[in-house]
């Protein structure tokens, strides 16, 4: 380390940045008073490679940038997958059944690119190459969609409405709009994951003022997203559904451009991370190393335990990554960072470099990222089931909203437009626990954080119960108003669906923002991208199960004259049960997450600026 410290602080002369100054970048912090408003204390670097300083990179500058280019980015995505089905009925021809099952495969390809994109930022790329290289992707998929709608697919001239399909079509103009539609998928899906994290990485969580910024930076991202969906889902939506099909594609691939060139423009004021190399061969170096000496005792402390010197790790002095402090638990893996005695052991007697090989030895730090990653499988594992009563939006609450009355003061509402109801809610509820509830809490508690991450994503499972009980009493008093003189209406107005909207809203507020937030502070430096990821393959799960679940209660409750719960025609079901048992199943998984949740411990880095108790309470 110390010629590492060397070459930083020559670097940092040559720059102009700092006098001569007698401690090393690696020093602790309260060593160096006069250095630590320059440069950033978690690591992280400028676009060419050096120390970041404060003044000239990160920081609301930056975070900006990325919350505006997620805004726009949002809008250009939903402004394809609100009304992909629709667009697969009416201008491919496709009947519902094929249209949804090719909408539900293409969604769950986004999901499969997020892993995808946060493997190559975490190994190879880098977070900012990552959302370059993808959003380009994705703004090639965009214009190539809206070529081939306004070149091919939109013929006859005005096809594409709810009264005029279109004609058939070549396997070519097929073969094209699918492999638009499917870069659009890749694109967004490997920048996803990836730019949230990256906004995170502007604020040095070493830095107490920029680590509650960090904090705040979620929400606002969070909100940044549902503002431009909520575009999407007003304006993009009328003008689709009216049959202008090109002028929304081409819409949403302006909107890309914008936020690709918006991005770009920030290249010089971002601070990044490198990224530290191939997550699975240092989980499988952990493994081997571990095996190789599952006879050998564990020390009775693990300050005996391997680690190399100073606050940054790396493999090279372009890869750093901070240092993770030893934790108990997972007793096995901690022998892979036991120094064996080389007269006990025939290898090192052999060849004294085996020592320090990583299959043979690796450091307290590497060992703790393996542990990281299964402390959070648990946690993650816990919300797929809050994702099953998200999806319920976007599924089986239009459908009841459908069979509601419609008509408000002589206006129609579109029953998929009630989401724009938790869309409000989500930006309310944002500023209520930022400007309101974090400070009381937080004088309350005495504690400048408030309410932890995992408490919040407790919160959020206690309101998303809330919302389908919620849900469950609307369709209890719909089923009860159903019209006696006909088969498919309801007089009960369709504004009683608003409360299980905006309660939906205000879990997200407290399960999604507090997700982003565990996962991305508890993921070590190497896997940021994967943690953020996690998140998306959460809702990916969210809806497969929730598909399973319906298929499985129609299985059961649909036998001979009974319809079932979910039939065709809702008034003859009873969709209010379906609601009840997610009630259930979600208090269920409260129970298991207050217990995983009581079992995690956090990740403990060292030199952080708040004590680490290591245990997170509910």
């Amino acid at each position: 380390m110390a010629s590492s410290d060397k070459s930083m602080e020559k670097e940092r002369a040559e720059d102009g940045n700092m006098v001569t100054k007698s401690s090393s970048f690696s020093t602790a912090r309260s060593g160096y008073k006069a250095d630590q408003y320059e440069y950033t204390l978690d690591g992280s670097v400028d676009f060419r490679g050096r120390p970041a300083a404060k003044g000239k990179t990160g920081g609301w500058v930056a975070g900006s940038l990325v919350l505006v280019n997620q805004g726009l980015a949002t809008l250009a995505f939903f402004g394809v997958g609100v009304n992909l089905v629709l667009f697969l009925t009416r201008v491919l021809q496709q009947n519902n059944a094929e249209a949804a099952n090719n909408v539900s495969k293409w969604t769950g390809t986004v999901y499969i690119f997020s892993l995808v994109g946060a493997f190559l930022s975490d190994s190879y790329w880098g977070r900012y190459k990552t959302c370059a290289i993808f959003q380009a992707i994705f703004v090639i998929g965009l214009v190539l969609l809206s070529l081939s709608t306004h070149m091919f697919l939109l013929k006859p001239t005005g096809c594409g409405d709810e009264d005029f399909n279109c004609a058939p079509h070549s396997n070519i103009e097929l073969g094209f709009f699918y492999l638009s539609v499917y870069l659009v998928a890749l694109g967004n899906g490997g920048y996803q994951p990836n730019i949230a994290t990256f906004g995170a990485d502007q604020f040095d969580e070493e830095d107490s003022a920029e680590a509650r910024s960090k904090i705040s930076f979620f929400s606002y991202f969070y909100l940044a997203l549902n503002l431009g969906s909520l575009f999407s889902n007003t304006f993009l939506d009328y003008f689709e559904d009216e049959g202008m099909w090109a002028l929304g594609f081409w819409a949403s691939a302006g909107s890309a451009m914008m936020a690709l060139v918006l991005f770009l423009c920030g290249t010089t004021r971002y601070r990044h991370f490198k990224p530290i190399g191939n997550p699975f061969i240092r989980v499988c170096q952990v493994l081997v190393a571990a095996s190789r000496k599952w006879r050998v005792s564990l020390p009775s402390s693990g300050e005996d335990l391997y680690e190399v010197e100073g606050k940054l790790i790396s493999d090279s002095d372009a890869n750093r990554s901070r240092k993770i402090l030893h934790t108990e638990g997972f007793e096995f893996l901690d022998r892979a960072a036991i120094v064996v005695d080389p007269e006990n052991d025939f290898m090192a007697r052999k060849n004294e470099s085996s020592l320090h090989n990583p299959w043979r030895l690796c450091p307290v730090t590497q060992v703790e990222e393996f542990k990281c990653v299964l402390r959070l499988l648990p946690i993650w594992l816990t919300t797929i089931i809050y994702s099953v009563v998200f999806t319920q939006m976007a599924s089986l609450f239009v459908e009841q909203g459908a069979a509601m009355n419609n008509v408000v003061g002589g206006f129609h509402i579109p029953p998929a437009s009630m989401s724009a109801f938790d869309i409000t809610s989500v930006a309310l509820f944002i500023f209520f626990y930022r400007r309101l509830l974090t400070p009381l809490v937080s004088r309350w508690m005495k504690d400048p954080k408030g309410l932890t991450e995992l408490q919040r994503m407790g919160i959020g499972l206690v309101i998303a119960i809330t919302a389908m009980i919620s849900a469950g009493t609307v369709e209890v008093y719909r089923l009860k108003n159903v019209c006696s003189s006909c088969a498919d209406d309801s007089s009960l107005s369709i504004l009683w669906q608003i409360p299980q909207y905006m309660l939906i809203g205000a879990s997200e507020v407290f399960m999604y923002v507090g997700q982003l937030e565990f996962f991305n502070d508890q993921a070590p430096d190497g896997l940021k991208s994967f943690g953020s990821a996690l998140c998306m393959t959460s809702i990916s799960l969210g809806n497969y199960v929730s598909s399973l679940l319906v298929t499985v209660v129609m299985e059961i409750t649909a036998k001979g004259d009974r319809p079932g719960w979910i039939p065709v025609n809702l008034n003859r079901g009873h969709m209010d049960r379906f609601y009840f048992l997610l009630a259930i199943l979600t208090a269920a998984d409260l129970v298991v997450f207050a217990a995983c949740a009581r079992w995690y411990k956090s990740i403990k880095l060292e030199g952080r600026y708040e004590d680490e108790e290591g245990n997170c309470d509910v």
